[in-house]
């Protein structure tokens, strides 16, 4: 279910006014901005569509909807049981969405992301892809060790339930400085998630399609961010998504794993906030380089 700032419980936005038009059976805001009424007066602020990722939700992403409120409405998907990551960039595409839009996606979700532009370049203003992935699962042993790491943790899922999963899970993702807190955050948000739902988006996963000529394609702004401790997608497999496109920019979170929205929001807001400042027209983004998010 799409799950979406409400203008009554946002501080600071009191109405919001988007114009639509008829497009195909449906109907889209024409504009990729939303005009919002503010206590500092009427404001223009892009839509942004936020994508979790495996075994996520909406609190991935909380500090950042809160952070960015005075510069994008926020929209954050849900995949549902969806078993492919083409049938959920499908799905995120069908949301009542402007023709435009910026997104942000995050592990799993940055692959999704990724599906939305290739299934419809047009309508992606700009791109963020944090602590993800580009290739299909390697046919070598590499490709066997995934599969079968993914498949340990849906069989512990079914024996042991959903959040005994998500603590042999966590030891992967989470940093090695991460607050208790933020551990038993992670740990709700993975027993939220059914096990059907777990298993959904492991097929979704180990079928993933490649994006490698997808990338060198892209032309809007593409921002990327990785974990300085992130070894489940790891600083050089962004490196490469930087190398395929041209003028992208690389952000290294610091004293942060996989997690990086929940475990540096502060940084993640920042440097999304920046990016949503960036030109969309040129596709590069400004003093192109790898810097490091404090």
């Amino acid at each position: 279910m799409e799950q979406r700032a409400s203008p009554l419980e946002t501080p600071g936005m009191y109405l919001a006014i988007i114009a639509t038009k008829s497009v195909g059976r449906r109907c889209a805001p024409a504009s990729s901005r939303v005009m919002a009424l503010t206590k500092g007066g009427i404001v223009m602020r892009p839509t942004l569509v936020l994508i979790p990722g495996w075994l996520c939700d909406s609190v991935v992403w909380a500090e950042q909807v809160r952070a960015l409120e005075p510069f994008a409405h926020s929209v954050i998907a849900d995949h549902g049981h969806r078993d492919s990551l083409e049938a959920m960039a499908t799905a995120v595409l069908a949301m009542d969405l402007p023709e435009r839009f910026s997104v942000a996606g995050h592990s799993m979700g940055g692959r999704v992301a990724l599906e939305i532009v290739r299934q419809a370049p047009e309508r992606v203003d700009r791109l963020a892809l944090l602590d993800t992935g580009f290739q299909a699962r390697p046919s070598d042993e590499s490709g066997e060790r995934e599969r079968s790491l993914r498949m340990t943790l849906l069989q512990l899922a079914r024996r042991s339930g959903m959040r005994q999963m998500g603590v042999e899970w966590s030891r992967l993702m989470i940093g090695d400085n991460a607050s208790p807190a933020l551990k038993e955050a992670v740990l709700d948000m993975v027993e939220r998630r059914s096990v059907e739902q777990c298993e959904a988006q492991v097929r979704a996963l180990l079928n993933r399609p490649d994006a490698t000529s997808l990338l060198r394609s892209i032309k809007c702004p593409l921002l990327l961010a990785c974990g300085r401790e992130d070894h489940w997608s790891p600083l050089a497999c962004h490196e490469e998504m930087r190398d395929l496109v041209k003028g992208s920019r690389l952000e290294i979170i610091e004293g942060s794993g996989h997690m990086t929205t929940m475990e540096r929001p502060e940084a993640v807001s920042s440097i999304l906030r920046e990016w949503l400042q960036w030109s969309n027209h040129s596709g590069v983004a400004p003093e192109d380089s790898e810097r490091g998010a404090p």
